[in-house]
């Protein structure tokens, strides 16, 4: 029998309340409410479209600290050796990638421990790509969130929030670090004050289009430490916001799984 056919039974027996409580019961198992839960499960529209946010990541991407961002060695040749395998020496934040609790934290979830269910989730864009082009040290404020919400509706527990600055058009260039002559670098990022009104409403991650979470002047990374320190996740370098519609897409988080891992590359991609 096909798994539509199955759905479609359930459906006619349970109605849509019987089935968001199994769904609800189902992802309370991986340590979501049901709010949660319900924002995850349930799309209003069928998916058309599938948006690649993440950068192809090669030695010449940009990183935080400027130094190559992976080195790839070819260890088997398909010629010589009847297939191919490269080796990759990387550290762990580079290119399109994951922050766990763990990167700024004493004690917080290291990326194999994140619920994968929180991974699957509603997804707002954050735009302040004209704000950005004016100044590039901005940091989206409290006031840009309640400007987001009274278009959207409040951001629903579970969700993730990505703040759209434009900055991935420079990633070929060194407009990216945007880094002066004595190293600082120039970029937006999320204010800190940020932090308590994103728990308050239960968000799950964020992400952003530039190398940081915090702004690229920032010594104290203030943002890192308060979110990431409440045990929530997130991306850096995402592409492709552009695409997306302010509200209606679902984020598609694909963390790796790496045994006390701080974070790493990962794909990403959103369903519209």
């Amino acid at each position: 029998m096909c798994d539509a056919c199955v759905m479609e039974g359930v459906s006619r027996r349970l109605g849509r309340r019987g089935v968001m409580a199994a769904v609800a019961a189902g992802m309370a198992t991986l340590g979501l409410s049901a709010n949660q839960a319900g924002a995850q499960a349930v799309r209003s529209a069928p998916v058309t479209r599938v948006v690649d946010l993440t950068h192809t990541l090669h030695p010449a991407f940009p990183t935080f600290g400027g130094t190559p961002a992976i080195e790839i060695e070819q260890v088997m040749a398909f010629a010589r050796d009847g297939y191919n395998v490269n080796k990759l020496t990387y550290t762990e934040h580079v290119g399109t990638h994951f922050d766990a609790p763990i990167h700024f934290s004493a004690a917080g979830a290291t990326v194999d421990a994140l619920p994968v269910a929180s991974l699957v989730c509603p997804l707002f864009v954050l735009d302040v790509t004209a704000k950005a082009a004016a100044d590039p040290d901005y940091q989206a404020t409290p006031e840009d969130l309640s400007a987001l919400e009274a278009s959207v509706g409040r951001l629903p527990a579970g969700a993730c929030l990505a703040l759209r600055s434009g900055w991935d058009a420079h990633v070929a260039g060194p407009m990216f670090r945007n880094a002066g002559a004595g190293g600082a670098m120039r970029f937006p990022g999320f204010r800190p004050d940020l932090v308590p009104l994103l728990l308050e409403r239960g968000v799950a991650g964020v992400a952003v289009d530039t190398l940081s979470l915090d702004h690229g002047g920032s010594s104290t990374f203030a943002f890192h430490t308060g979110w990431l320190g409440a045990g929530r996740w997130g991306v850096e370098c995402v592409a492709g916001l552009r695409e997306l519609p302010v509200a209606g897409a679902t984020l598609v988080a694909g963390a790796p799984k790496i045994a006390g891992g701080t974070g790493g590359p990962g794909r990403v991609v959103a369903l519209v």
